[in-house]
């Protein structure tokens, strides 16, 4: 197959505006799920306690304004210029600004079409809206349309920022924690929502330390709004296919492992069915929360950016013996191979497989 390569990556969350502000205020001790916690602001619903909300901090200004300074940003830091005639994958579940404004339908069309303008784009542009597993699509569309040697380079552009429907519609739902995401901790009662703008580079002709093997998406519609743990085991094995590995070759999975009480449960299940070796697991969203639409692509940044730095995330929860397995207390002294998943409304399960030192 031909390689697909990821030549560069930026992020934009709670922990600054790009990696490398993330990784300082990671390193000044913000490094926990406790610690993220405090860096929440609170989102008021009415008469309600208010609920932690993780905003990227900097640029101000109304929703179109705020968004393209950092969409600008985010794709600059990641490259963006040289693949501009390449393919445009843009990731989202958030509504834009003038919907929201005018309590109307989405117009991801419109959207895709202002943020093409923002980056003068001069190639195809996709956008990619299926939930909290969109930029993991997203990956994975921009990975075969590469393959397939329409073009040689693409980006994917995850953006998930405030809006009036993702807060309150999970709060309906039940599904927030008044607190703090505690993933796979007995105690955990919910997400912790956050905003994110994260960018992918890919390509076929310029080599890079890390590449995308393959992947999987794996629907199961019984389960609209929660992890079905067969699919997450279909989804492992599916991805490992795709990518020619056995099990036993992955050294690390992200996991999705959010802090709900079911999913986390269903994801353990899954994950115990599909690795009769476990591989060291890492849960990002206690640091940047649950990003939606931008889910996959800023905590694959993020990842490979801890990777980089030699940085790992510390849980000062306990892991819950029920589920039969807990995160790493530090990361693997060798990562080639890792699995990074997402796990979405609709029944999405989405796993990129990633080598290293190809």
């Amino acid at each position: 197959m031909t390689p697909v390569y990821l030549t560069g990556r930026a992020l934009a969350s709670v922990l600054g505006l790009d990696l490398a502000q993330a990784l300082q205020t990671l390193r000044r001790g913000t490094d926990s799920p406790s610690a993220s916690a405090g860096a929440a602001t609170p989102y008021v619903l009415g008469p309600h306690d208010p609920l932690p909300y993780l905003r990227i901090p900097g640029p101000t200004g109304g929703w179109d304004t705020r968004a393209r300074k950092l969409v600008t940003g985010v794709a600059e830091a990641a490259g963006a210029a040289l693949a501009r005639d390449g393919a445009l994958f843009i990731a989202t579940s958030c509504q834009d600004g003038a919907a929201a404004q005018a309590h109307c339908d989405m117009d991801f069309h419109a959207l895709a079409q202002r943020i093409a303008g923002w980056l003068d784009w001069r190639g195809p542009v996709f956008l990619v809206s299926s939930a909290c597993t969109s930029s993991m699509q997203a990956l994975l569309c921009a990975m075969e349309w590469l393959r397939a040697g329409t073009q040689s380079e693409a980006l994917v552009l995850g953006l998930e920022l405030d809006n009036q429907l993702t807060v309150p519609g999970f709060a309906a739902l039940q599904l927030l924690s008044a607190q703090q995401s505690r993933p796979f901790a007995p105690q955990r009662d919910g997400l912790v929502l956050g905003e994110a703008v994260a960018a992918l580079r890919l390509s076929t002709r310029t080599r890079a330390p890390w590449r995308v093997l393959g992947g999987a998406n794996v629907v199961d519609g019984l389960l609209p709004t929660a992890a079905s743990a067969s699919a997450v085991a279909q989804m492992c094995r599916r991805a490992l296919a795709a990518s020619e590995l056995d099990a036993d070759a992955l050294d690390l999975v992200k996991v999705q492992a959010a802090g709900s009480p079911g999913n986390d449960a269903s994801e353990a299940e899954g994950l115990r069915a599909a690795f009769h070796r476990m591989p060291a697991l890492v849960s990002l969203k206690p640091l940047i929360g649950h990003c939606m639409g931008a889910s996959g692509a800023a905590e694959i940044a993020l990842l490979l950016e801890c990777l980089a730095q030699d940085w790992w995330p510390r849980y000062p929860d306990a892991a819950d013996p029920a589920l039969g397995l807990q995160l790493a207390a530090q990361a693997p002294a060798r990562v080639r191979y890792a699995l990074a998943a997402i796990l979405g409304f609709g029944g999405s399960h989405a796993a990129v497989v990633l080598e290293h030192g190809a």
